[in-house]
């Protein structure tokens, strides 16, 4: 008698995920941001173990912030799209290597402070109440499974 194959890794398609930009309109602390959240939500957003990420000179950080919302059982995290600390390595040989000592999760937006992910499939970033004067309304984002950042957000839920 054969034993039947539950799955075949190859064959499992790996879902997109929805993330949210969150784009400052005045440049403040990530403190004095993350207060004002505080104070207008029954949300608490506390800070957590900062995201790594290992080039191939420097290892990046990236503060991460999350908080629970009690009705709906879901998990919301920030996570800072630019390196807040960066440690070398090893030095630089090579003349055009494209790593630098600071680095964004998202290249192409280089003007996005706060990645905003859910630990839902289909996240409401509507019941998180951003302070008034700034922050510009979230923008909806996809994540394709072959992106970087994709890969990073998977370790670290």
């Amino acid at each position: 008698m054969e034993i039947q194959k539950l799955y075949d890794l190859d064959d499992i398609e790996f879902e997109d995920i929805a993330i949210g930009l969150v784009r400052l309109a005045k440049n403040i602390p990530a403190h004095e941001f993350f207060y004002k959240i505080n104070q207008n939500n029954n949300l608490t957003f506390s800070r957590k173990q900062d995201m790594v990420f290992h080039g191939d000179y420097y290892d990046y950080y990236f503060p991460r912030f999350e908080a629970y919302h009690k009705f709906t059982k879901t998990c919301f995290t920030f996570i800072s799209n630019k390196s807040s600390e960066s440690k070398q390595k090893k030095i630089q040989t090579e003349l055009f290597s494209e790593e630098e000592n600071i680095k964004f999760l998202l290249n192409n937006q280089v003007d996005v402070e706060y990645i905003l992910h859910s630990s839902e499939q289909f996240p409401d970033f509507s019941v998180i109440l951003l302070p008034e004067n700034l922050v510009f309304p979230i923008q909806d984002y996809t994540l394709s499974s072959e992106e970087e950042l994709y890969q990073i957000i998977q370790y670290y839920e």
